[in-house]
Formats: C-alpha cells, structure tokens, sequence
C-alpha cells in the first residue's frame, strides 16, 4: 500500500508493467497513478515500479549503509518493485552495476549473454526488452537473498506467487574518463 501510496505521488517516478502469460506481449504505464488504478488490475502478471525510494524512505535509505565499501557519488538510486504471480519487466540489461535484494516473496532470475550498445532490442514494446534472451543460469531469491548483476549482464526476473517485493540498488558504472578524473 506505501509503495502504491508513492506511485501516486507527482514527484515520484513510476511505472506500471503488465504482460500476458507467455511474457510475449508488453504494456508499460508512467505514473502517477490514481489510486483507483491499482483495484483495476488481473490478479498475474504485472508488476509496480517505484524509482527513488530511498529519497522517500528513511528505512529504505538505510540499505546504503550496508553498501559502504562502494563510493556513495556512484549511488545511482533504491528502486522497488512489487510484483504479482508471473509480474515481471522482461529480459533485459542495465549499464550499471545492481544488487538485487529479496525483500518478501519469491523471485525466480535467470541470467544470460553479455550485451552492449549493439544488441538488438524489440520494438514491438514500449520497454527496452530483448530481442534474443539465451539463459545460462538461474536463481530463486527468498526474503533476505541478494543477487549481484555487473553491468550489460541480461537478465530476467519473474514473481513466484503474489506480495514480490525487490529492491533494485544501482550504482552507475564510470567511465575510464571519470575514474582517471577522479584519480586527479
């Protein structure tokens, strides 16, 4: 309820993903959302995004404090996610590095090829969603399990079962020219 509380704030940014059964077909709505959205929606397959929480949430903030052995100037931002049975955002990659945290439920991850800036992409979708996903791994996170993910590793991660609750901790990745800067 906070987190849906918070997607309908106008200064929060959020999104709304929904996708059929076999995960082919995609919808993607920007927040802020009227609260009466959230009792219009199938009981699978869809999924809460919440940006920035940790400028929100004090306790939400404090997962930093676990992450001190990174600089905080890569802090990128604490985005969670709510999802129900089979929600999920499809097979995808960040150009950051992300830690995922298990926060309630149960999430199923599989992990697949590197890519980079030429690997091709859907266009059938309103999301960044990958053309080809070839998995060679896979995980179940449970509540306190976390996932590490470098930067331009596909992955995809799928709810088991509703009240999915993740925390995405990204840090941006610099660049060779920003950590020569730094070393300056």
């Amino acid at each position: 309820d906070e987190l849906a509380g918070l997607a309908c704030e106008d200064d929060v940014e959020s999104r709304l993903v929904q996708c059929d059964a076999q995960q082919a077909h995609w919808q993607c709505e920007d927040g802020p959302f009227d609260e009466t959205r959230f009792a219009t929606l199938a009981s699978s397959h869809w999924t809460l995004l919440v940006q920035g929480v940790d400028q929100h949430e004090p306790v939400i903030h404090a997962l930093l404090d676990h992450f001190a052995f990174l600089p905080r100037w890569r802090v990128d931002d604490i985005m969670i996610s709510y999802a129900v049975d089979g929600g999920g955002v499809g097979a995808h990659y960040d150009h950051y590095d992300v830690f995922l945290l298990q926060l309630q439920g149960k999430r199923q991850w599989q992990i697949g090829q590197r890519c980079d800036d030429t690997t091709p992409l859907r266009d059938d979708t309103p999301l960044k969603l990958l053309c080809e996903f070839h998995p060679r791994e896979e995980y179940v996170l449970e509540a306190g399990d976390m996932l590490y993910l470098p930067p331009r590793l596909a992955h995809c991660g799928t709810a088991l079962g509703d009240g999915c609750v993740t925390a995405s901790i990204g840090y941006r990745s610099p660049s060779p020219r920003a950590v020569a800067e730094r070393a300056l």
